[in-house]
């Protein structure tokens, strides 16, 4: 889905088609009543329709990056995880890259999924709480191998957790855990092409399967 705010270009295009729309409106509504009632229909439906769509491939804008919050010689990795937070896999592909920088600086995003029940119910807490302890416990483990790691819990969408997260942490690459195919609503939703599509920052997908790391404990 377009977020009309998400840049300056976005916001220009969505008040274009506003404007534009308002005005074939009016115009119809000044020839017959009706006819201004139909048009208003059609505008509408075709701004929902247009702001379902994703941005064309090769449209991607520079991920929104803060300068002067990026040491010099610092590499920066965000990782966006939340079931497999901690997983064995996750941790170990973390550790290696972080090892093949001279310096590297760690941010672990967790999102805050709800289930539709608690969304209505406008039970938040829970799933904040949740997220807050898997991020805990895998900058914990991440933390032991030498890295700086921190983590945060961000907004339940997963695209818009690595938009606000980008805007303060300026990464140099995005790993992105889920669980595998099959049994992953990420994956179902096309997250990883979506990510790759709108943010220009090179994306690593790492599969972790829970069930096969505790059956190998």
């Amino acid at each position: 889905m377009r977020n009309p705010l998400r840049s300056e270009a976005e916001a220009f295009r969505f008040l274009f088609v506003v404007i534009v729309g308002a005005l074939l409106i009016v115009g119809a509504a000044y020839i017959n009543r009706w006819l201004g009632v139909a048009a208003a229909l059609v505008v509408l439906v075709a701004l929902l329709w247009w702001l379902m769509q994703e941005p064309l491939p090769g449209t991607a804008e520079p991920a929104p990056r803060i300068s002067s919050a990026t040491p010099e010689g610092m590499h920066r990795i965000l990782v966006v995880a939340n079931e497999t937070a901690g997983g064995r896999n996750l941790l170990d592909e973390i550790s290696r890259r972080g090892r093949e920088q001279e310096a590297a600086e760690v941010l672990v995003v967790a999102p805050a999924l709800n289930s539709p029940v608690r969304h209505w119910v406008s039970d938040e807490d829970t799933a904040r709480a949740e997220a807050d302890e898997r991020v805990r416990a895998s900058v914990e483990r991440l933390s032991e191998t030498g890295l700086a790691v921190r983590g945060e819990v961000g907004a339940s969408e997963p695209l818009q957790a690595i938009e606000d997260a980008l805007r303060t942490f300026g990464a140099d690459e995005i790993v992105i855990s889920t669980h595998p195919e099959g049994r992953s609503h990420w994956l179902e939703q096309g997250l990883i092409e979506k990510a790759r599509r709108r943010f220009a920052v090179p994306i690593t997908h790492v599969v972790v399967d829970l069930a096969e790391q505790d059956e190998a404990r």
